[in-house]
């Protein structure tokens, strides 16, 4: 029987929660891994000793041309996945936009995709074989109170993976947009409002995985979320702000 040739895999946000949770899924399937942290404090103790495909890279995603040197450094041996997966949110008190605040949000869960992508398709379109994975949010297709910031960074990201999935087929690179509901990280640990149908992140990583393995190009869940991200799209305006104006609490994932 011939060898299966692992892959290799580059994961932003990949230190801790669901990223790391994801990373492992394909560790233990022998592949390479290479994930990014603002600080690797964060890995697990002993993953990088328990794990030696493991590869880690200590930046933020808003350093444009650290995350163009990570990527090309760890493509030496080969790119075949990346997966956008960094992400911040801000609480807005009393649901009060905080711009400060908002602006680092946009720029690490819009532009940090542009950065990680970047460098990625200009090793992937000449090769004709990759995909690109970002992670967005069931927040994509609302406006949730409190998370105006959130929303609208999540909304750029799955519009921007909607159409490089028509874009970039003709280079035989793949674009998956994952919109979980709400999954038990570190970000949404600090919720203080219900989070109707968490999951852990183990489950969220493996049916990440198997969306992304699929090649997918759209994922939402889980379905009872997306049941109700269905509906609320598809009532009058008036009809979801008098329901969402009742709502408190600030919204991540």
């Amino acid at each position: 029987m011939e060898a299966v040739v692992a892959k290799s895999i580059f994961i932003t946000g990949g230190t801790t929660g669901i990223g790391f949770d994801l990373a492992r899924l394909y560790l233990e399937e022998g592949c390479r891994v290479a994930v990014t942290g603002r600080s690797l404090s964060k890995l697990p103790s002993g993953a990088r000793e328990k794990y030696p495909n493991l590869v880690a890279y200590e930046l933020d995603v808003q350093d444009k041309e650290g995350m163009e040197n990570a990527i090309n450094d760890f493509a030496k041996s080969g790119l075949d996945v990346v997966v956008a997966n960094a992400g911040r949110s801000v609480g807005e008190k009393n649901d009060i936009p905080d711009f400060v605040g908002g602006s680092d949000v946009i720029q690490t869960n819009v532009q940090g995709v542009l950065n990680t992508f970047g460098p990625s398709l200009k090793i992937m379109i000449p090769q004709r074989s990759g995909q690109i994975v970002g992670i967005a949010s069931v927040a994509a297709f609302v406006g949730l109170p409190g998370a105006s910031f959130y929303c609208a960074s999540k909304a750029a990201v799955e519009k921007m993976m909607e159409t490089w999935a028509i874009d970039l087929k003709q280079f035989n690179v793949a674009s998956t947009c994952i919109c979980p509901g709400f999954i038990d990280t570190p970000l949404t640990q600090q919720n203080k409002h219900p989070m109707p149908f968490i999951m852990p992140a183990e489950k969220g990583a493996r049916l990440i995985k198997n969306a992304i393995d699929k090649r997918k190009s759209l994922y939402i869940f889980p379905w009872q979320m997306k049941c109700v991200i269905t509906i609320l799209n598809k009532m009058p305006r008036w009809l979801y702000r008098l329901i969402m104006g009742s709502s408190v609490g600030n919204y991540r994932r």
